[in-house]
């Protein structure tokens, strides 16, 4: 028997009220949950979609102002509701438009996380490092819509793309999470219960939302297929990873992502491959390198992220140490 929308969306208020700098508002019958985004929220890893840095130390070692694209403060609030199908608010787009040559979507989102990013920090970004920042921002925020339910009930909802709204003047996400349903509800992320939710369910529902999606940026952020997906994976395990230590249980979030993520498990190309570093405390410091770039580097090349490839651990344990 499929969870109902009810138990979906309970879940979804459980996964905000943990993931304050998750840039999603979700809107079901009897709730909205909006995410206010003001240009300055947490980042991820260092570089923007993930909060590893903010309130959660050890993870990254970037700074709040290092998100440019994200919700720096969320408040519950009771709003209007939106049909499916009706009319959008001015300015925002629906996800689905990126797949349309011609809507203009991709470049209004490109658009308006350029302005962000000269915002910040004083100066425009080249066109593909705006492109693949919202990439990467996109990719760890829908990654959750789809994780954090996993992780949290054992349930794997499937959003489709029309569901999801974007603002380009924020960088904010709505899902219209009315109606949607998930596969039988398992024993979790484990994926031996009664539900069988396996992470093969995860990964096939995550690959059907995003793969026309990274298809629509891969012009725009000039990489190719295996780049893109290396990019998809890297968030999906950030995501997790967060998420486990939101819940003070950062060992459970590790395990996730690894099962998640074992590697050879196409598209996506490569593993969750965490490990530990120690520093000369014996003080355990968990982490990982990215399988890709998420050019966060190009906007702040003397401080890239945590899990850039271009970091050496003696570089990440100085820092993670510093936190």
């Amino acid at each position: 028997m499929s969870a109902g929308p009810a138990a979906l969306a309970a879940t979804y208020r459980l996964l905000t009220h943990l993931c304050p700098p998750l840039a999603v508002s979700i809107t079901d019958e009897n709730f909205t949950r909006r995410a206010e985004v003001d240009g300055h929220g947490v980042d991820a890893e260092g570089g923007g979609g993930a909060p590893d840095a903010v309130g959660v130390p050890g993870a990254s070692g970037a700074t709040g102002a290092d998100r440019v694209t994200g919700a720096d403060r969320v408040t519950g609030a009771d709003g209007p509701t939106r049909a499916v199908g009706a009319p959008l608010a001015s300015g925002v787009v629906r996800v689905s438009d990126l797949t349309v040559n011609g809507s203009g979507a991709l470049d209004a989102l490109i658009d308006g996380e350029s302005e962000r990013v000269a915002a910040a920090y004083g100066r425009r970004p080249r066109r593909d490092v705006a492109a693949s920042r919202f990439l990467h921002h996109y990719l760890w925020s829908v990654g959750l819509l789809f994780t954090g339910p996993w992780y949290l009930a054992g349930r794997v909802p499937r959003v489709p793309l029309d569901r999801l709204t974007a603002d380009p003047a924020t960088g904010a996400f709505t899902l219209d999470a009315r109606g949607l349903e998930c596969g039988p509800n398992g024993d979790g992320p484990g994926g031996d219960g009664p539900g069988g939710n396996g992470p093969e369910v995860v990964r096939d529902a995550v690959a059907e939302h995003v793969g026309p999606v990274l298809e629509a940026f891969g012009p725009r952020v000039r990489r190719g297929p295996r780049a893109l997906w290396g990019m998809a994976t890297d968030d999906l395990a950030s995501g997790l990873w967060f998420l486990g230590r939101a819940r003070g249980e950062e060992e459970r979030g590790i395990r996730t992502a690894t099962a998640l993520l074992p590697g050879g498990t196409a598209p996506f190309p490569g593993a969750a491959a965490f490990r530990v570093l120690r520093g000369p405390s014996g003080t355990p410091h968990p982490t990982r390198t990215r399988l890709g770039c998420c050019l966060y580097y190009a906007i702040t090349p003397d401080e890239p992220c945590l899990t850039c490839p271009r970091v050496t651990d003696g570089e990440r344990l100085r820092r993670l140490e510093r936190t």
